[in-house]
Parts: C-alpha cells; structure tokens; sequence
C-alpha cells in the first residue's frame, strides 16, 4: 500500500507507474484505493463508477473497470457534505461528522472488494488517501492505516520533497501514528526531486536513521505527468499556445468529469484555458466549454457570480461557440428544476436560456457506456453517461448526436451553442479532430490512448530507474 505524508505527494502516479512496471514484468496486477473523494469518476463495465485515479492505473494494468478497485468513492456536493458511492452505486449523502459516524459500517464493502480482487491478481497495489498522520480521523478510518491494519497489507509511506519539507513529512508522520500502525510500514520513498538527487544523500540518510524504516530511493520529477489524466481540476494544465485555437473551461466550484480536457490539452493546434474565479472570459476565444457539475444549480450560481453569464451572451454575439457538457448542458437551459431536493434544497432555478430546453432532476442516476454520433460530422465516437435529470424541449429537434435509435443533446438554432450528456467523446481521436477541424483547428496526428499508454511505459521506466522495485515487490505478502 502507497501512503503519503499529504494529499497530492504523487500517490496516484506511483500506483501507476508500479502497476505498469509489475504487469511488465508478467504479473496480473490489480489497482485498488479503499475510499476516494473526487467528483471525477469513471464508469465501469459492471455499471458502476469509480474515482478517474484507478481508472487510469487499471488502464496501466490493462484490466477492465471494476467497481472493486474503489469501493468507497465520495463526492463532494457542498463544503461540508458529499455523496456516498459504495461499490459503484449511490449510497446516501452526509455531512462529514455523519460521515465518521458511517465509516465503520462500510469496512465490510471495503475488504469484501479488496479480497475479490486479491483473489483475482497476483498482486494489488492500494493507494491511500490523505495521510496516516491526520491521526483524528484515525477511529473507524478505511481510507489509511484503518485498512492497512484490518487487510494485513504493508505499508510505504511516500513523501513530497517538491513541497519542502520531507524530512519532516516522513519523521513527523512516524512521531505521530502509534505503534502498531508504524510497525505496518516498511519504508518509505521521496518523491519529485528536482535537480541533482545525490544532493539529497544527507538527509536520506537521516530519515532512515531516524525512523529505522528502509529506504526504496529518490524519485525525480516526472514531465510528463501532466500527459496522464488528471482526477482534481487543479491538476489541469492549462496548454497555452499563442496561434492556438482557443478553448477555454469555465472552473466551476463543483466541477465534474472533466477528464473531457485532458485530450484537448495534448492537441499542437489547441490553446486550453482553465477559467478560475474572477477571471473573465477572454474576447479571443473561440469556444467556451461548461463542464460537468455534481451540484448544477449550486454552481449556475457561482458562474453568475463571476459575471460568466454576462460574458457567454457577448462571446456567442461576437461569434463565438459553446458547448455544455453534462450539467453544463442543463445550465444552458431556461428552467433547472428539483421539486425532491436531489442536488440541494427544493426549488427551481432559471437557466442560461441559451438553449430552448428545460431539465427536470430525477433520483434515478445514469451511468452507462455509449457508442454515438455526431449530427454535425457524421462522425462515430466512444463515451459515457454520468448524471441524473432529464432534459427536453424544442432545440432537441437538432440533436447533437444519436445514440442507437434515440436522439441525444440539443444545438441552437444558429448552431453556436450545443448541449450533451455524453462524457468522454474528445477521447476518441476521430472524433476530436472532426470537431476540430470544424472550428478551424490545426489537429495532430497522435492518438490520444496511445499517447497515454506511451507515458505509462515511460513512467514505469523512470520509476525502475530511479527506485527500488525488487525490493517494493518484495515487501508485497
């Protein structure tokens, strides 16, 4: 099991990078974090869905989608609660001190997934989440040393020396955490070094001096990691190109599934802007995109805040496009209603009116795996469906694509602004370079997946380079 110091120290990539480098070696390997709190999930091929992190570190193992390897996922809805998704189905929603109150009751689902995995694979890799030293949320905790303890799975604690500090990070978090769950640790690893790392020889030596735990390496800085799918929004980079075409994301407070971006981020002729708070709407952009949302009408009211509203009827006046994905889609609407409180409280709240459609929220969740096409460009494409609500009304006569014998999204009568459910869809390259084109757009000639299974295998390389996987494989039982 990786554990780190922090949130953000690189767990999920080294998780990757060793599922990569283990099934390189001719191992099954299987990905697995007991709890999750990320609103960018995935849908699985057994109807469910799980954080974007194991998605990807499945795609390093080359295994399907399961529930199992995120058994626990939570998803954030207001500053103090969030959805409860165990094993791949909504639970319930709760207020975090609720949530201390639940944890204990979900261990069961947790060892039952961790266990049908173990029993599948020759090895697991389990990521934790947060840290082990946060030792008040330490009772009835599944997310770290909770499970650890309770699975019989050993422990390597990973710190961040990019953030400064590691030292302290990894000495601290063993002057912290009891015995027994100190015992369960069997070294640790520094990750993000910049520079020349034999200058971090000393203070190596120091940590392992100090803790008695072994050392499994320094581990560089990864460039590349901004290739790989990013799972929290402030992890996206923004890929600004000065005679790029100009997309640009509006950063909602609640933002959903917007792995969307990370295939127009990698596109030569893309110039990708993620729109924080406060920050206008450039007058040189050429697209908007609203992304998905896990509180719609929450969030409709934090892009009027930014005055975004204001700006997306000047950007479509000065012939710009939109395109609303998801919760995006139901913002561009006249009416969001939720008369049973799904998303918040009851009420109704008036949308953009940019799209002649209203969205009624309904309890029944959609999640599936789609095989659609684009009205515009005849052009087939892979995606997926995540949502609740529906939505209907007089621009759905022009869909944007047509799944199966059914019509899907809707586009204004001047072709400027479309609305769809449909995730996923700039993932499949001819997909993605039809609607490129479109706009104008210089496309590149490498595949997406391809170019992303390339990264995984240059992580692994530079994860057997640099640390020590012999011996990490070695602690496995």
């Amino acid at each position: 099991m990786i554990q780190g110091t922090g949130s953000n120290v690189g767990k999920s990539m080294l998780v990757a990078g060793l599922c990569r480098a283990a099934v390189r070696r001719g191992l099954s390997v299987a990905p697995f974090k007991p709890q999750n709190m990320s609103n960018n999930a995935a849908v699985t091929s057994d109807g469910g869905e799980i954080g974007r992190a194991q998605a990807l570190q499945a795609m390093a193992c080359h295994k399907a989608l399961t529930v199992d390897m995120n058994p626990v996922l939570l998803k954030p809805e207001t500053d103090v609660g969030s959805q409860v998704v165990v094993q791949g189905k909504r639970l319930t929603t709760v207020k975090a001190r609720e949530y201390a109150k639940l944890k204990p009751k979900l261990i069961e689902a947790v060892l039952d997934s961790f266990n049908r995995l173990k029993s599948k694979s020759d090895l697991v890799i389990v990521e934790g989440a947060g840290s082990p030293a946060e030792v008040n949320l330490r009772q009835g905790d599944i997310a770290n040393m909770g499970f650890a303890q309770a699975a019989g799975v050993p422990v390597v604690l990973a710190g961040d020396i990019d953030r400064g500090g590691v030292i302290a990070q990894i000495v601290g978090t063993q002057a912290v955490i009891s015995e027994g769950d100190a015992a369960l640790v069997a070294g640790f690893l520094v990750n993000k070094f910049r520079g020349d790392p034999s200058l971090f020889d000393d203070g190596y030596d120091l940590i392992k001096a100090t803790t008695g735990w072994a050392g499994f390496g320094v581990l560089p800085y990864f460039g590349e990691a901004w290739k790989l799918p990013a799972e929290d929004a402030l992890d996206i980079k923004n890929a600004e190109k000065a005679d790029g075409l100009k997309v640009v994301c509006l950063g909602l407070s609640r933002i959903a599934n917007f792995d969307d971006l990370d295939p127009l981020a990698q596109e030569p002729g893309v110039s990708l802007t993620m729109l924080r708070a406060g920050e206008p709407i450039p007058g040189d952009a050429k697209v908007v995109i609203i992304p998905g949302s896990k509180s719609t009408r929450g969030d409709l009211a934090f892009l009027r805040d930014q005055g975004w509203d204001i700006d997306l009827v000047a950007h479509v006046r000065r012939g710009g496009h939109v395109l609303g994905i998801c919760g995006g889609y139901q913002m561009l609407g006249d009416v969001i209603s939720d008369p049973e409180g799904i998303e918040g409280p009851v009420g109704e709240t008036e949308g953009l009116g940019m799209l002649r459609v209203e969205t009624l929220m309904t309890p029944d969740k959609r999640l599936t795996e789609t095989v659609a096409v684009h009205v515009a460009s005849d052009q087939s494409f892979r995606g997926y469906e995540i949502h609740i609500g529906r939505t209907d009304g007089a621009d759905r006569a022009r869909p944007f694509a047509r799944v199966g014998g059914r019509d899907e999204g809707a586009v204004s009568a001047d072709g400027r602004v479309s609305g769809s459910y449909l995730h996923g869809m700039f993932r499949d390259d001819g997909f993605r370079r039809a609607w490129l084109a479109a706009l104008g757009a210089t496309v590149g000639s490498e595949g997406y997946d391809a170019t992303v299974e390339a990264v995984l295998d240059r992580l692994a390389d530079h994860i057997e380079t640099h640390l020590d996987v012999d011996g990490l494989l070695a602690v496995a039982r």
